[in-house]
């Protein structure tokens, strides 16, 4: 039998409405109308009748409108009616007369002409502000208005509109707020008591609002008081269930079987330790001590690796792999690009060196292989890489998407590491640990995106944390600088100087763009634009923002302001030899200067690089810019990072980039990008407009909220993990885990 907050909305409000809820808003049941909080509260003073109004009150009226005029401060001149749309943008006062049938009252509105084509004659409605007196006439100073309809006259339905605390929710012209405030006062006046999800003992021990008292006062609040605490309930509740969802994958985790990879003396890890040119720092000794830790369990690892670009994430996790590899298991590096899994696979190599030829002439008495599987890879190499995985001859397989075929096996999958975590989904890891048999394999996540606490425990609950907040010793500082090139077109032409300066010095540079443009048919007719760091003309004439300034269009112009330097283009658009070929000498030091995209944001390590210059900067995130310039300073050599931007003082776009040139602390950064964005964002919720569960509740406020749901959820999930004892609870969960608004969680 359905409760009644799953009851259909038709059941309340008739056919037609139950439709328009269900077309504009995504509503349906009476659960969810009442899950639609409001965004804010209007605060009015109490309804007061026009003969009781005192000097300094906060007061509401009800009347009607008398007498409408509107002059023109500057020409002291009365505007007529038909008169209004030539004075939208001069000095204007709009005086209305209201009566209630025995006093009137004189309402005084500045530079709002258009009220008079609304407020005319005999139009009913509502008045809210602080009564005061001008020449012995009563006034509302800076009044608020709400027009009544005729059918709203009712003193029950003016009472309710003149509610101290009204609520606004979020609507449409076709579903206005008044109707949704009606709507959801015919559905709370019918409910019966609803069945919360937060049990008893919870309610009570936290202080919280049962759910019938919560749903009246968040809807239909007398004090401030009232509002205040239902969100705090409805705040605590959403984490509830976000932290019992993890909870519960969790106790997944722990109840599936996996191999123990306990760390062995005298192998390959042994050997590539001795062979370290540097020593650990203190952070990556701890966090690989917590990987040993969790390799040696008897349940699979679940850990998600963060630090900051530079930080030595990869010493960490090819240390764990080698672990593995140790203990007679194999170990996979999964990557988001082909570029990246190549930059990988070099890396591992040589960093392993003869560690890497086993079987090899001049390899060492104890090696294994490095694999690598891509998609490009011609039908031989893609064989023989392919076999070395299946007999478990390499210990060690790099691979993009490629590695998720069914046909490509493993003799003994033990350790799975995926980099850059955001780029793949539940079901993608799930393939890989398919591939293990009957015991899953341990997984070590990282990311070079720092993450603050509150998103790491909601994001990434089901995952134990490690931070690297360590530099390794020899990493350059990295200086940044904004070049606004729209308001100093000088300063767009220093950076260039200064490239050159750079190239003379003996290093290299990227430039970095945010599009390939092969979409542009003639780079060249917008150089002069370009070079002084302006807006395309045709696009400005139109009153449309430029397209973002591409590759292809750098280049031409460079050809040019960079005369004489070695320059080449690298996009995610080449074929795959011709990338590596590219990387390969920059690299080398062949190439002076890499035009590129952010094909380069992660994992290419180029010492000798210490200059990085960003185009249209403002187009790109704070955490992506942070990323970019990690790129460079990774030599000796300190790093510098000019933000090219068309964006003026004083705009957020400027905003940010000025954040980004003022710190290099990836986790500062990471805060203040995140409060930027919309809460959905901050999760990962599809970009298609979508509710998100979270309503009220803020990953990055809520620190304290969250982590005290998250103590909830364990203590409940640790002796109930199907929540049998807690129906309620286990019914919002499900249907939590149902919507597609979870999609933030199959990120973990």
């Amino acid at each position: 039998m359905k409760t009644d907050t799953e009851r259909k909305l038709r059941d309340f409000l008739g056919a037609r409405t139950a439709k328009t809820f269900a077309e504009v808003l995504g509503i349906e049941t009476v659960g969810e109308l009442l899950r639609h909080y409001p965004r804010r509260y209007l605060k009015k003073g109490e309804l007061t009748p026009f003969d009781e109004l005192e000097l300094g009150d906060q007061a509401t009226v009800s009347g009607r409108v008398k007498k409408v005029t509107v002059r023109s401060l500057d020409s002291k001149q009365e505007i007529r009616p038909d008169e209004i749309g030539r004075f939208r943008r001069h000095r204007t006062i709009t005086k209305v007369v209201v009566t209630d049938g025995r006093n009137d009252l004189e309402l005084a509105f500045f530079n709002q002409p258009w009220l008079a084509n609304k407020l005319t004659p005999g139009t009913a409605a509502l008045f809210w502000g602080e009564v005061t007196k001008f020449r012995d006439i009563l006034q509302l100073k800076g009044p608020g208005t709400e027009i009544l309809d005729e059918e709203d006259l009712s003193e029950a339905e003016i009472e309710r509109r003149a509610r101290p605390f009204r609520p606004l929710y979020p609507a449409s012209a076709k579903l206005p707020t008044a109707t949704i405030e009606r709507s959801i006062k015919i559905v709370l006046d019918s409910l019966d008591d609803v069945e919360d999800p937060i049990p008893e003992l919870i309610l009570r021990k936290e202080k919280l609002l049962g759910l019938r008292d919560a749903l009246q006062k968040i809807h239909l609040p007398e004090t401030e008081k009232d509002w205040d605490s239902a969100q705090r309930r409805f705040r605590f509740e959403e984490a509830l269930v976000m932290q019992t969802v993890l909870a519960q994958r969790r106790a997944v985790t722990d109840s599936l079987s996996a191999i123990p990879r306990a760390r062995t003396t005298g192998g390959l890890l042994d050997d590539f330790d001795a062979r370290l040119p540097f020593e650990l720092t203190e952070g990556q000794a701890e966090v690989c001590e917590e990987i040993f830790a969790d390799l040696a369990r008897e349940h699979p690892m679940h850990r998600l690796l963060q630090g900051e670009v530079g930080s030595g994430k990869t010493v960490v996790a090819l240390r764990a792999m080698l672990s593995v590899v140790d203990s007679g298991g194999q170990a996979v590096l999964l990557a988001p690009t082909e570029v990246l899994a190549t930059q990988h696979h070099k890396t591992l190599t040589k960093m392993l060196g003869e560690l890497a030829e086993e079987g090899m002439l001049g390899g060492a008495e104890r090696a294994t292989r490095v694999g690598l599987l891509t998609g490009s890879l011609n039908a031989a190499a893609r064989r023989a890489a392919m076999l070395d995985a299946a007999s478990g001859a390499a210990g060690i397989v790099v691979g993009t998407h490629a590695l998720l075929e069914d046909k490509v096996q493993f003799a003994d999958l033990g350790l799975v590491v995926v980099d850059e975590q955001h780029r793949f989904g539940v079901e993608q890891r799930a393939a890989l640990s398919q591939k293990s048999g009957d015991n899953t394999p341990h997984v070590l996540v990282m990311t070079a995106t720092p993450i603050p606490r509150t998103v790491a425990m909601t994001v990434f609950g089901d995952l134990a944390v490690s931070t690297l907040t360590e530099l390794p010793a020899g990493r350059s500082p990295i200086k940044s600088s904004v070049v606004p090139a729209k308001e100093r077109p000088a300063w767009l032409e220093r950076a260039w100087e200064r490239v050159r300066e750079e190239v003379g010095k003996g290093h290299q540079v990227y430039v970095v763009c945010p599009r390939i443009g092969d979409d542009v048919k003639n780079a060249a007719d917008e150089e002069g634009e370009f070079a002084a760091g302006g807006e395309d003309a045709d696009a400005e004439a139109k009153g449309k923002p430029r397209p973002a300034i591409s590759v292809l269009q750098v280049a031409e112009v460079l050809e040019q302001v960079l005369a004489g330097l070695r320059m080449e283009i690298l996009h995610g658009r080449l074929p795959a030899e011709e990338k590596d070929a590219v990387m390969t000498r920059f690299a080398a030091g062949e190439v002076d200067v890499l035009i590129a995209t952010t094909v380069i944001e992660v994992g290419v390590d180029v010492p000798n690089a210490s200059t990085m210059v960003v185009m249209d900067a403002d187009r790109f995130g704070i955490s992506q810019l942070h990323q970019l310039r990690g790129r460079v300073g990774r030599g000796k050599v300190p790093g510098l990072c000019l933000l090219v931007t068309d964006s003026w003082p004083a705009s957020k776009s400027r905003e940010r980039l000025d954040a980004v040139a003022s710190t290099t602390d990836g986790f500062e950064l990471s805060r203040i990008d995140l409060e930027n964005r919309r809460e959905g964002d901050v999760l990962g919720v599809a970009q298609s407009g979508r509710r998100t569960s979270l309503k009220l509740l803020s990953v990055l406020r809520d620190e304290d909220v969250i982590y005290t749901a998250r103590h909830v959820a364990n203590s409940i999930v640790s002796v109930d993990a199907d929540l049998a004892g807690y129906p309620e609870l286990r019914a919002v969960v499900r249907s939590a885990l149902e919507s597609e608004t979870t999609e933030y969680l199959e990120k973990t």
